[in-house]
């Protein structure tokens, strides 16, 4: 059954790409949240590790490019951090005090904002200063703002079937997917998640960054039925886009 939406909607979600799987997101009642804040990646708009307020952070999964500059941001910001369990445990012995380590369909609410992790198909080691150590699984999240605006940030993974209960249970308006391929679905996978999330907007992520992640937000339209084909927003780094 899908979510049930009886809020009006009031106010505009900010979105603003930070390059590789990196976004902020400051809702209508001016709440920042962080996904995957790798703020050094080379498609990262200028002074982005410099962030100033921050209130959530999202960890999809262990790899360095996406807990990125997590710990840092944490500790300056005192943001709370919302990951799986296993990266939870490490955030809180590096001193994170405001951690919420959660699992797979479960939700917390922080700051007014109602947040789920789904599943992704990946993999989450982490590697801290080189070593490997156990990062728990790839997740994705559904974020849902004060004026009920769902977002799905699905995390580093391939299409799986089940993505079309996540559209039925949360009714997503935006899905923020990875297109790029080699470490993630590429433009043609792609397109068959949009297909079973059907969401009202979609914007790519993971690609660019590097050589190897060559797919694009025109490959994906191109396999995307004509009714999809313009619910892609292309995003530039550091650039703000209101939904």
């Amino acid at each position: 059954m899908t979510q049930q939406r009886t809020k009006t909607r009031k106010g505009k979600v900010t979105v603003t790409w930070l390059g590789h799987s990196a976004f902020s997101f400051v809702s209508p009642n001016g709440v920042t949240v962080l996904v995957d804040p790798w703020l050094e990646n080379p498609k990262a708009p200028a002074g982005a590790r410099d962030i100033g307020k921050v209130d959530i952070i999202l960890v999809t999964h262990g790899h360095s490019d996406h807990l990125g500059n997590t710990v840092e941001i944490a500790r300056r910001t005192n943001a709370c951090v919302v990951a799986i369990h296993e990266i939870g445990l490490y955030l809180q012995k590096e001193g994170i005090e405001r951690v919420e380590g959660i699992n797979k369909s479960g939700s917390v609410l922080v700051d007014g904002l109602n947040i789920t992790m789904t599943h992704a198909e990946h993999s989450s080691g982490m590697e801290p200063g080189g070593e490997l150590r156990i990062g728990g699984d790839p997740a994705g999240f559904i974020v849902h703002f004060e004026n009920d605006f769902a977002l799905y940030h699905a995390g580093d993974t391939g299409v799986f079937g089940d993505m079309q209960l996540i559209g039925k249970l949360y009714n997503p308006d935006l899905a923020i997917i990875p297109i790029g391929g080699y470490f993630t679905m590429g433009p043609v996978e792609a397109a068959l998640a949009c297909t079973l999330l059907r969401p009202k907007h979609i914007i790519g992520m993971h690609y660019g960054t590097f050589p190897i992640l060559s797919g694009t937000p025109q490959e994906l339209q191109r396999h995307l039925p004509p009714a999809l084909k313009q619910r892609v927003r292309i995003l530039e780094p550091g650039v703000p886009v209101e939904f």
